[in-house]
């Protein structure tokens, strides 16, 4: 590189290298300044000077110019010292697209430094001072050839891809090689160069587009995941409270039939314990009758009590409950079929909805 920045000097002092450089000059010199435009800010239109990524539109800003827009916008807001910070929820437009940002609590101190534009001005400025030195070549001190002494280096050895003299291409070991003016190869090589970083910069703004592209899927990934979750979560509560509604309905008529059939057995409970007490005072009575001395008394009230044990001993044989009046087993559910389509329950996967993912899958293929 530095052989071939002294020897564009050189070439300036004869006839040939000024065609060359007249030649490619205009076409580096006009690359040159299209990567100027590009790296010109929108607001001050000078050169970035710590530029900024204005997310998502991609476009860049000196810091300086956004925080000048950012406090005109927002003249309630703080200063842009470092210590001072924005107010969380403070919004920006885009000067370049007018697309509107909403700023976190640091402000346009928050925004992503585009690091990659700064290295590439920090190239175009270093390329422009080597321009500036070239343009006056007697400041230059001439690099001369090692093995020719006082012989300038003035071109370029294509074979060997090294510079050299124009006495070591008619004497020397390159006189058998294919060589070109140095200047030429320089300006070429320097316009190579200038249309790979503008390239670069474009394949870079895409990459970047694309980062940003996918992360708004991760975020729309994040949100969609957690609509599903809850939308599956009330839709199995409704499950559960529809489950548990029937549960308590069915507990219910269980508890009724109970209360029913207890009730009754209770009942007769109540009427055998009555029975119970008239026979204990029927039999007393009887007691009483049977010890009577006087056959007379006796006949008169034995006939009587034999009246009453009879029907008594009559009535207590119906008052029984049915057979089997305790069995509850027709409260019995079947729930096999239930707990199989349970445990079977799955996203759906609706034939419109992959019929419109076939479809997109052909036209990407297209």
């Amino acid at each position: 590189m530095n052989f071939a920045l002294q020897a564009v000097g050189s070439s300036g002092r004869n006839q040939g290298g000024r065609g060359s450089s007249a030649g490619g000059g205009g076409s580096g010199g006009a690359t040159m300044e299209n990567l100027e435009k590009q790296l010109m800010c929108p607001v001050c239109l000078e050169m970035f000077s710590k530029p900024v990524v204005i997310l998502p539109c991609q476009h860049n800003l000196c810091r300086k110019c956004a925080n000048d827009i950012f406090q005109s916008s927002n003249p309630a807001g703080q200063s842009r010292s470092s210590s001072s910070v924005a107010t969380s929820g403070s919004r920006f437009r885009c000067p370049s697209c007018r697309h509107e940002v909403v700023l976190d609590r640091h402000g346009v101190y928050g925004l992503q430094r585009n690091l990659l534009v700064e290295n590439i001005i920090d190239m175009y400025r270093h390329q422009e001072a080597s321009r500036a030195v070239i343009v006056k070549p007697e400041t230059q001190q001439q690099l001369t050839c090692d093995e020719h002494e006082d012989e300038k280096i003035n071109i370029y050895c294509l074979s060997c891809q090294t510079p050299t003299c124009s006495m070591c291409k008619v004497f020397g070991r390159h006189k058998e090689c294919d060589v070109a003016p140095l200047s030429s190869v320089y300006l070429r090589l320097k316009t190579e160069l200038s249309d790979s970083i503008a390239g670069l910069v474009a394949n870079n703004d895409h990459i970047q587009a694309a980062i940003t592209h996918m992360k708004e899927v991760c975020n729309a990934i994040q949100e969609n995941a957690c609509h599903r979750r809850e939308q599956v979560a009330s839709e199995l509560e409704t499950l559960t409270a529809i489950l548990d509604e029937r549960k308590q309905e069915l507990v219910r008529l269980i508890t009724r039939e109970q209360d029913e059939k207890l009730q009754q057995v209770r009942a007769l409970v109540r009427q055998h314990g009555e029975r119970l007490e008239a026979s204990v005072t029927l039999v007393e009575s009887a007691i009483q009758v049977a010890e009577e001395p006087h056959m007379a008394l006796f006949i008169q009230n034995a006939a009587v009590i034999l009246d009453k044990m009879s029907a008594t001993t009559r009535d207590g044989n119906d008052l029984r409950p049915q057979l089997e009046y305790d069995n509850m087993s027709h409260f019995v559910i079947d729930v096999d079929d239930i707990v199989d389509m349970l445990t079977s329950i799955d996203f759906c996967h609706p034939s419109v909805v992959e019929g419109e993912d076939d479809l997109e899958d052909d036209s990407e293929l297209d």
